[in-house]
């Protein structure tokens, strides 16, 4: 068996071996895959998640009163008259000429229904400068956006005929194609330019183009095979468009790593003076074992999400979770096969002036020497970790303490059209001054108003007494607008909520109306449901919700990460340092939002002035996919140190040689990983903003402090403790008996470490 005899047993290695045995079988199977996922995919359709399904508490409650009861709420439209300024009136007659022309234009465009005039439904602001035309889009209100255009046409040109006040449109339809024309092209543009990024820095990275096409070619194909096995599970567990493009990260991050991973290190070891069939094995029994204990581990962190209850995270898990599992089986199956197609033809395409030494030190060594090239620039940084290891810890951990206290005092928030978008729309300009005018008036709450007579005496009665005590309550200053739905038994009641677009206010106005004023109007009639719903409400059940599902989620991530690692690598102490490190990488990560987004610190660098909280999701989204992505650098670095110490080496020699020979890759993968995560940084939605500077710092911070300062440092001062395995944890199944690649170079066994077996 190449240069040497022994037998090396595990998942990864006998995949590889037989991979690289039946190689055109093993792509036809991967090609057949990938074209029957996306072919039963594309035949079946994929089902989106419903409203009904988004939340648990009221907002759902409303949700499935409104879908039982079969009621399409169309999309809602509201025209802004104000005057510029403080003379004009609503009750002028150019004002009234103004709104009349209004009512006219809309309605002649023939696509919308319902309009009212502000003189028959109130809707004037206290300061009489004010007025509001309300009216419905015909048709889905998911598809508004495509319709709207000529009414907002008709509305600009009354606009351009009374130039003396201001007529501005602004609605979910207009928000719509608003945001699909600002950011749907910015999106994919975002996610196509990720492509050709990974792809450039994989050229530099390998210097010829077959090998930085491969890692780019299986990341793409198992998405694709995602893509279709999503449309397939989605009619158990409905997906969205939010768990498309997480996929696409994720699956672009995790395909290349792995990809890279492993082709390094067969590149490494060819280099090294290995016969190519050897070095694909040794690849197989290292690189290929650290990408399946990696990417378990991932798909563990993914499954987490599974457990808040949240519909739009349990997709976002699942289709993670795919995608992780997919790439890994590609990478240690198709990807063996290509590299035994192609042998030398891996180099191909080889870019001038790249890596023009490789031949050079490729002849000066022999077999028996271990393959792998090391930095410089972390040897160097390493001679300083390992001959001050406590000192290097102090001032690392501290460092990374110091950036991650700000984390502490964390605020989050769904948020508001101004804070997601800034200045850089007009409709948020509009959006300002219609709640200026009219707290609450862009976002009402939604009393859902479910009797088994809606038209009865005492609903009725409940109903005015409802809308009379919302306002004498404070907790709106009106108008609050009854619409009634005979046939299904079914009331909506829209109440503008008084601190409109402020959070914390508006939040405590849907407190008196879910606590006091509902209690003591509707809920005194039997029969009658009245769950109340909205952007603020929804935001709040969603608050809740999450909160509530932090720990379980929490708890299963990190108690499932320290058993794969302890059975994994069989050490108690790396297990333990391994949850530690990964939780101070998302602690720092998480102190750079705040300290970004929240206190407005270098925020004008990034386009992010002004937001001053945490969008509610993203904590415990970081979260799940850090502490998964952060594993893949972590089984690598450590395999490699625990491969040289298997082969004799004292630890201190083991943790140099693993973290400087591991350094090339893992800095190739990281700057990928921030690259790709950078490009959603630079959207203006703050929410994907805040996403991407997140993962891309905390990707950086993990390939550099982490495991080139800290993960060293702690090993160098724990010694042989690293290899700590209690007597009474031996029963535990053991997963580590495929890394002994250097079996390969001769018939010497390595020495067993202290409470270690090593199989072969």
């Amino acid at each position: 068996m190449g240069n040497g005899d022994t037998r090396v047993r595990g998942i990864a290695a006998r995949a590889g071996g037989w991979s690289a045995r039946h190689r055109w079988a093993a792509v036809g199977i991967w090609v057949l895959f990938v074209v029957l996922a996306m072919g039963l995919g594309s035949a079946v359709g994929r089902v989106d998640v419903k409203d009904s399904e988004q939340l648990k508490g009221e907002t759902s409650t409303a949700a499935h009163i409104i879908e039982d009861a079969g009621i399409e709420e169309p999309a809602g439209e509201t025209v802004l008259v104000q005057a510029k300024d403080g003379d004009t009136k609503t009750t002028d007659a150019a004002f009234r000429s103004a709104v009349a022309d209004v009512v006219k234009a809309v309605e002649a465009t023939g696509e919308v229904a319902d309009v009212t005039s502000p003189y028959d439904t109130k809707t004037i602001s206290k300061d009489g400068r004010s007025a509001l035309v309300q009216f419905d889009v015909r048709g889905d209100s998911d598809t508004a956006g495509e319709r709207i255009e000529p009414v907002l046409k008709a509305v600009e040109g009354v606009q351009e005929d009374h130039t003396e006040l201001r007529i501005e449109e602004i609605g979910g339809a207009s928000m719509m194609k608003t945001f699909d024309d600002a950011f749907g092209d910015d999106f994919k543009k975002a996610e196509l330019s990720a492509v050709p990024v990974a792809l450039g820095i994989l050229l530099i990275a390998f210097g010829a183009l077959v090998a930085a096409l491969l890692p780019v070619a299986l990341a793409v194909t198992a998405i694709m095979a995602t893509m279709g096995l999503m449309g397939i599970v989605s009619h158990v567990m409905p997906m969205s468009d939010t768990a498309n493009s997480v996929m696409l990260l994720v699956g672009l991050a995790v395909g290349v790593d792995y990809c890279l991973f492993y082709l390094r290190r067969e590149r490494e070891e060819r280099e090294a003076g290995r016969d190519a069939q050897t070095a694909l094995r040794i690849a197989a029994a290292t690189s290929g074992r650290a990408i399946i204990v990696s990417g378990v581990t991932v798909c563990v962190a993914m499954a987490g999400m599974l457990f808040t209850g949240l519909a739009e995270f349990e997709a976002m898990g699942l289709a993670s979770l795919m995608v992780v599992a997919v790439a890994m089986v590609g990478s240690v199956t198709v990807l063996p096969a290509l590299l035994s197609l192609l042998g030398e033809r891996v180099e191909k395409g080889r870019l001038p002036f790249l890596h023009r030494d490789k031949r050079r030190r490729k002849d000066r060594q022999t077999p028996a020497r271990s393959g792998g090239s090391e930095s410089r620039f972390w040897g160097a940084v390493l001679r300083v970790v390992l001959a001050k290891p406590g000192i290097s810890l102090v001032v690392a951990a501290g460092a990374l303490l110091a950036v991650a206290a700000p984390a502490l005092g964390m605020k989050t928030e769904q948020l508001t059209l101004d804070k997601e978008f800034g200045d850089s729309l007009p409709i948020v300009a509009t959006y300002n001054r219609v709640n200026e005018a009219f707290p609450g008036g862009t976002e009402p709450a939604e009393v859902i108003v479910k009797a088994q007579d809606i038209n009865s005496p005492e609903v009725k009665s409940a109903l005015a007494d409802f809308r009379a005590r919302a306002i004498s309550s404070g907790a709106t200053r009106g108008p609050v607008d009854i619409k009634v739905h005979d046939a299904q038994n079914v009331a909506f009641v829209y109440v503008p909520l008084v601190g409109g677009s402020d959070q914390e206010k508006a939040g405590k106005s849907l407190d008196l109306l879910r606590d006091e004023v509902r209690p003591d109007t509707l809920g005194k009639v039997d029969g009658v449901e009245a769950p109340i719903t909205g952007q603020v409400a929804g935001s709040r059940d969603f608050n809740d919700q999450l909160v509530g599902s932090v720990v379980p989620v929490f708890a299963f991530v990190v108690v499932f990460a320290f058993l794969l690692m302890l059975l994994s690598f069989r050490s108690l102490t790396i297990a333990v340092t391994s949850i530690v490190l990964n939780l101070l990488s998302v602690g720092a990560a998480y102190g750079i939002l705040v300290g970004v987004f929240q206190h407005g610190w270098g925020a004008s660098l990034v386009g992010a002035e002004g937001v001053g909280a945490i969008i509610t999701w993203l904590p415990l989204f970081l979260f799940v996919i850090l502490f998964g992505l952060s594993m893949d650098y972590h089984v690598f670095v450590v395999s490699r140190i625990r491969e040289a110490r298997l082969r004799g080496l004292a630890t201190k020699d083991a943790i140099r040689h693993g973290v400087v020979t591991t350094a090339g890759v893992v800095t190739s993968a990281a700057v990928i990983m921030v690259a790709v995560f950078a490009i959603f940084g630079t959207l203006s939605m703050q929410s994907m903003k805040q996403m991407g500077v997140g993962l891309a710092a905390a990707v950086l911070i993990d390939a550099t402090i982490i495991r080139g300062v800290l993960l060293p440092a702690v090993m160098a001062l724990l010694g042989e403790h690293n290899w700590y395995f209690p007597k009474w944890l031996h029963r535990l199944p053991d997963l580590t008996h495929d890394e002994a690649p250097e079996q390969f170079a001769g018939p010497q066994q390595p020495p067993a470490v202290e409470g270690e077996r090593v199989g072969v």
